[in-house]
C-alpha cells in the first residue's frame, strides 16, 4: 500500500522523536482502515512488532513490513490462536463513516467484533488491551456512543489491564468538512457554560490520533486509563516526555 503524503509527513515528525527503548509486539484489528493503515507504519519506524487481523481477501491491503494474519474479527475463534505472542492487543474495528443510519450496523459490527476481541484478549491473559471508543457523554450520535459504552463495561468486566481512548471525530484525507467549525469550538471552549463539553466533544487531527495510539502502546497500564480528547490532543509531548523518561 502505498503512503499518503499525510503518513509521510507523520512518519517524517516520528523520526525526530526519541526512539522506544522496549518494543512491544502489537496485534491489531483493523489494520487496513482509517486509522490502523496510518497507525501501522508509525509503529514499525518506532522498532514494534507488528501482527494484523485481516480478511483474507484483503491481505495485501496491510501496510508493508507488518506480519498478516487471516480471519474474521466478528469470530475470535477464527484467530485467537494466531494473537500470541503479541503483548498488546489494539482493536480498531468499526464501521466506515458511522451515522444515525447504521445503528444496526453498530450493533452487528462494532459490538461484535469488540465483544470477540475483549474475551480473546482477557482469555489469553493479554498484557495490555488497547480500546478505540468515543468521546461520551454526546447529545448526538447515541446508538454508536451506546455501543461504545457496553465494550467499555465489558472491558471493566473483564478486568483487562486496558487504555480506552475516546475521540469525537478525526480530522484528516477524506475527513476534512467539520475543519469549518474548528473556530466555533475555539471559541466553545472559552464560555464556562460549554466549555467542558466543547472540550470533550472537540476535533483532533489523525496525526493527533497516530500519536495518541503509539503513546498508549509504550506507555502499559495496570488498571484501566481513559484519554479523552485534550489528553489525545498533547499525546506527542506525553509521548516525548515518557520516552526520554525510559531512556534516562
Amino acid at each position: 500500500m502505498p503512503a499518503s503524503i499525510s503518513d509521510i509527513r507523520l512518519l517524517l515528525r516520528v523520526k525526530q522523536l526519541p526512539q522506544s527503548s522496549h518494543p512491544r509486539r502489537v496485534f491489531i484489528t483493523g489494520g487496513t482502515g482509517y486509522l490502523g493503515s496510518s497507525l501501522i507504519p508509525v509503529l514499525l519506524e518506532r522498532g514494534h512488532h507488528v501482527r494484523g487481523l485481516v480478511r483474507p481477501t484483503s491481505k495485501g491491503n496491510l501496510p508493508s513490513g507488518s506480519e498478516v494474519v487471516s480471519g474474521d474479527a466478528l469470530d475470535a475463534n477464527s484467530y485467537k490462536h494466531l494473537v500470541r505472542p503479541s503483548d498488546t492487543f489494539i482493536h480498531l474495528v468499526g464501521v466506515s463513516q458511522p451515522s444515525p443510519a447504521k445503528a444496526a450496523e453498530f450493533r452487528a459490527i462494532d459490538l461484535v467484533s469488540a465483544s470477540e476481541a475483549i474475551n480473546a484478549a482477557a482469555d489469553l491473559g493479554i498484557a495490555h488491551f488497547i480500546y478505540l471508543s468515543v468521546a461520551q457523554p454526546a447529545p448526538v450520535m447515541k446508538a454508536y456512543v451506546a455501543v461504545r459504552a457496553e465494550a467499555e463495561t465489558l472491558i471493566r468486566n473483564r478486568r483487562l489491564n486496558a487504555t480506552i481512548l475516546r475521540p469525537w471525530y478525526v480530522l484528516g484525507p477524506g475527513h476534512n468538512w467539520p475543519y469549518a467549525l474548528l473556530p466555533i469550538y475555539k471559541v466553545m471552549e472559552f464560555l464556562p457554560f460549554v466549555s467542558q463539553s466543547a472540550k470533550r466533544l472537540g476535533l483532533v487531527t489523525l496525526e493527533q490520533m497516530i500519536m495518541a495510539l503509539v503513546e498508549a502502546v509504550e506507555s502499559p497500564v495496570q488498571g484501566l486509563r481513559v484519554i479523552e480528547v485534550p489528553e489525545i490532543r498533547s499525546a506527542q509531548n506525553t509521548l516525548a516526555s515518557e520516552v526520554t523518561r525510559q531512556t534516562a
